[in-house]
């Protein structure tokens, strides 16, 4: 039994530098019996722990039928993360999780799926995609949808490229401000959504980014006849303990570490709708 109010110790097996300020972790826990009794669900996190510095919340990217290692995808932020851009293969942090109410992606079998996301917060959605990739035929028609302010924001393009190349799947990429050579959509990420391919009836619709756009997002498709239980935000909160004592992410009567991160619209609808929540 894996004791998730400490951290134990990982080793990073691998570091990759995604972009600037943008890099994943590749890890690994040294204690064999913890490794094979860790387990988790797309679209939880983990706690990391900096050794002298602190820890931060992050999503896990990697497949969770993959035991051996434990991805996350790290923007760099503020003083932990940018403690943690020293780090090289072979170093050792603290890990602790995995937390919170992931990804749906036991009851959108069968469905088409949406994937909507904005800025540089895609990492907890890679995790739907990589799941579903490796189970292409137990899901309907897969939409990615993808916005930047600016081309230089879109990381991994070579993951978009080999994305389209998956049956029944449709990849769609804007960026607010264009450049030359850019190839997709100059706009708006919503100004997209005519393009997309879904049954309103039968689809599971996955956000995040910023708020504000989630929320056009969720206007749009209610527009579409999509029910609001059918619409996942993955909402972004200071998150410090991860298990609901500390009171930092708390989202009216809910929590985000504990209760989310992952929630169903119509379970926050009338908090996400008003102003300074």
């Amino acid at each position: 039994m894996i004791n998730h109010y400490q951290p134990h110790e990982a080793v990073i097996l691998e570091r990759i530098q995604e972009g600037p300020n943008l890099f994943t972790m590749r890890l690994k826990f040294t204690d064999p019996e913890i490794q094979d009794a860790y387990e988790f669900k797309p679209g939880q996190f983990n706690m990391l722990y900096l050794y002298g510095v602190g820890e931060i919340a992050i999503s896990i990217v990697s497949d969770p039928e993959d035991s051996q290692i434990i991805d996350h995808t790290i923007r760099v932020v503020g003083r932990v993360t940018k403690g943690m851009t020293n780090l090289k293969t072979g170093d050792r942090i603290g890990l602790r999780g995995p937390y919170g109410r992931g990804w749906p992606m036991q009851e959108s079998k069968n469905k088409d799926v949406v994937v909507v996301t904005g800025g540089l917060g895609c990492a907890p959605v890679v995790s739907v995609i990589n799941y579903i990739e490796q189970r292409r035929e137990e899901y309907g028609r897969l939409n990615i949808v993808q916005g930047v302010k600016h081309t230089a924001d879109l990381i991994w393009k070579e993951r978009y490229d080999k994305w389209r190349e998956l049956p029944d799947t449709k990849v769609l990429l804007a960026t607010d401000v264009g450049e030359a050579l850019w190839p997709w959509h100059v706009g708006p990420v919503t100004s997209l959504f005519d393009q997309l391919e879904f049954n309103p009836d039968n689809v599971s619709v996955m956000m995040c980014g910023p708020e504000g756009m989630m929320r056009v997002v969720c206007s749009h498709m209610l527009d579409k006849s999509v029910s609001a239980s059918q619409l996942f935000l993955s909402m972004e909160r200071n998150m410090q303990c991860a298990i609901g004592h500390c009171g930092h992410c708390q989202y009216g009567d809910k929590f985000i570490c504990k209760d989310g991160p992952v929630f169903s619209y119509d379970k926050i609808r009338k908090l996400f709708e008003t102003k300074g929540f």
